[in-house]
């Protein structure tokens, strides 16, 4: 009982519904982004595609701090991309989430696509598709560790702090998320009120 009420104390619903559609918003961007870019590093061969391959993986224990402040300088009414004004806003939160999953579904989908490019390659040209073509049939070959991708992406991204909460500001109505209000409240709080955020 004491937890349902929880969940109309302090707007709780509001703060998960905010986190559901952000992060599955950022998701959704990141695959859009780095499923093709993984297919693009198993199928093509060009120079420098080793290095981008080693850079893409090293990218997968990017710093969420490191990417907020970065977005920051640059969303900031100073900095460059100060003019779309996302700054504080969920689709600022939404492009940090989005710069941290990227690299974990492009990585995991050029994984998933050697594979069978290696397999059905052949083929596929023999065929006529073209490497564009080839990537999207092999994307769709491979739909279990795509998948898996995906839902790596999805952990990345409503698990988020630091990024968010630099970029979005935690702003209490607008901007709040479950992660950056569990951040906020003191460990003393009762355990109906903090379970509804998955921190207690």
């Amino acid at each position: 009982m004491d937890l349902w009420a929880a969940f109309s104390k302090d707007d709780l619903l509001d703060i998960i519904t905010l986190s559901l559609a952000v992060s599955l918003s950022a998701t959704g961007l990141a695959a859009l982004l780095g499923l093709p870019f993984g297919g693009i590093l198993a199928v093509y061969d060009f120079r420098g595609r080793r290095a981008l391959t080693i850079l893409v993986n090293g990218l997968l224990g990017l710093p969420p701090v490191v990417v907020g402040l970065a977005l920051y300088l640059l969303l900031s009414r100073s900095g460059p991309l100060g003019w779309l004004g996302l700054l504080f806003t969920p689709g600022g939160m939404i492009l940090a989430q989005a710069t941290l999953a990227m690299p974990i579904i492009g990585a995991l989908a050029h994984r998933a696509v050697q594979g069978p490019w290696t397999e059905y390659g052949d083929a596929l040209r023999v065929d006529g598709a073209t490497r564009l073509r080839a990537i999207l049939m092999l994307l769709l070959i491979a739909r279990p560790p795509i998948l898996t991708a995906i839902l790596a992406g999805f952990g990345r991204t409503i698990s988020e702090v630091g990024a968010i909460l630099i970029v979005g500001g935690n702003i209490a109505g607008y901007t709040r998320t479950m992660t950056t209000t569990s951040c906020s409240r003191p460990a003393k709080e009762s355990c109906p009120s903090r379970s509804g955020l998955g921190s207690c």
